[in-house]
């Protein structure tokens, strides 16, 4: 009797480099606790808007007061995309020409631009490019859609900031694959450089001279600490990029800026009416978002914009302290020790290269670390799980991959528990290389 077969892509399938560190710490029975920085799994409170709707689900006026809960249209609820736009005008940014839908999660929005803007293998390909270190998630969901990607990589020089190559090196790239769309993160997720207007504008043309979508994940909007404006996708204008309108697609969400991770509401943003009524269309498959998370975040429909601005300011604030103190306690504690400048997000790269020999794996390191590592603190055994980069990069075979000595720390723990990353990192950094 013949057994079923999994597909070939099933088959490969590994879990993401943000997630191997726990999956594999979740097998250890020894009574050691984990520190998981791993992931951007954000642990402060949701907007106290937010969190009033939260708190009061089953009583009027919640469409849920009655214990219903039905599907909304696809393109989700009036309220909960206004609540979109509201915040992207909060930014300083016009919303007039803007189409929304809501998704579930980012995520979702991620695959609906990966499968509107990118033709598959054959006489229409056109691949998504990138820019590397990437978020790991964008190839994910295009090896899932039949997808090639393609990608620029970044250099992370020996003071933590990572540099461009020049935008003809860019366009070489982008003449050689023809690419349908290229991503860029202006508050990078994982590198924490931080894209300013310039640097966009300077995209942006490159897009429009040769037919691409400009796809910009928002998710970290406002979270930057230079001094400069924000930065967004919708602070470009025809002046500035002619042709611009019609081809720009913004990726927003809950998760970040307004701490609601597990809530799974995102949105897709476009200029494009074409794009936008097509993207619908795709979408009625899954029928609609969730429709309590949407509710729940459509109270942002109603908050003035200066009180948005303070709540930036606020969590600019509390991320700020962070990683500024990371960043000096490691390179005290590990002299050499390469650390990601601290210009936006909430992401530190950690490179290691100045301190291990050659056959250094930061994969290794970091399962190692889940499975087995343990650092005796004044509260009891712990450890540390981080993710290696080298899944952040797209490197052809035989190629050196940058993220080989790179691991990705996120600041998802109240500022007294990430007080300890750095000597936890340094302990179990120098356990397994024999220091």
């Amino acid at each position: 009797m013949p057994e079923p077969r999994l597909s070939a892509h099933f088959a490969a399938r590994r879990p993401s480099v943000i997630r191997a560190a726990q999956i594999a710490f979740a097998e250890r029975t020894d009574g050691v606790a984990a520190l998981n920085v791993a992931i951007g799994n954000v642990s402060l409170p949701m907007h106290p808007a937010m969190q009033a709707r939260l708190r009061t689900l089953g009583e009027a006026p919640s469409p849920f007061a009655q214990g219903a809960v039905k599907y909304t249209a696809t393109v989700g609820l009036p309220e909960t995309n206004q609540a979109f736009r509201n915040v992207i005008a909060a930014s300083g940014f016009a919303t007039d020409g803007l189409f929304t839908q809501i998704t579930d999660g980012g995520s979702q929005a991620m695959e609906l631009v990966i499968v509107g803007c990118c033709g598959p293998a054959g006489s229409d390909e056109r691949p998504l490019l990138l820019i590397d270190a990437a978020y790991t998630n964008y190839k994910a969901f295009a090896e899932r859609l039949g997808r090639r990607t393609v990608s620029i990589t970044r250099t992370m020089g020996e003071d933590g900031r990572f540099s461009l190559p020049s935008l003809a090196e860019i366009e070489a790239v982008i003449v050689r694959h023809r690419p349908g769309a290229m991503v860029v993160i202006p508050y990078d997720n994982p590198t924490g450089h931080f894209y300013d207007r310039q640097a966009m504008a300077g995209l942006a043309r490159l897009c429009v001279d040769h037919g691409m979508w400009l796809i910009s994940d928002e998710a970290y909007r406002e979270l930057h600490y230079v001094d400069a404006p924000a930065t967004s996708v919708w602070g470009l204008d025809e002046a500035e990029v002619p042709g611009i309108t019609g081809r720009r697609i913004s990726i927003e969400t809950a998760s970040k800026v307004w701490n609601a991770c597990g809530l799974r509401i995102g949105a897709l943003v476009t200029d494009s009416g074409e794009f936008h009524a097509r993207a619908v269309a795709e979408n009625t498959a899954a029928l609609c978002p969730n429709t309590i998370g949407q509710w729940i975040f459509g109270a942002l429909a109603h908050e003035d914009h200066a009180a948005l601005q303070q709540w930036f300011a606020r969590q600019r604030a509390y991320y700020r302290g962070m990683l500024h103190n990371l960043t000096d306690r490691l390179r005290a504690l590990l002299p050499g020790v390469i650390v990601s400048s601290p210009d936006a997000s909430i992401y530190s790269v950690v490179d290691v290269r100045n301190l291990v020999s050659a056959d250094f794996d930061a994969l290794a390191f970091v399962l190692g670390c889940a499975r087995q590592g343990r650092v005796d603190t004044a509260t009891g055994p712990m450890t540390l799980l981080t993710a290696p980069m080298a899944g952040f990069y797209s490197v052809p075979a035989g190629a050196p991959n940058p993220g080989r000595t790179q691991m990705r720390i996120a600041y998802v723990e109240p500022p007294g528990t990430m007080a300890q990353v750095p000597d936890l990192f340094a302990a179990l950094l120098k356990d397994h290389v024999g220091a």
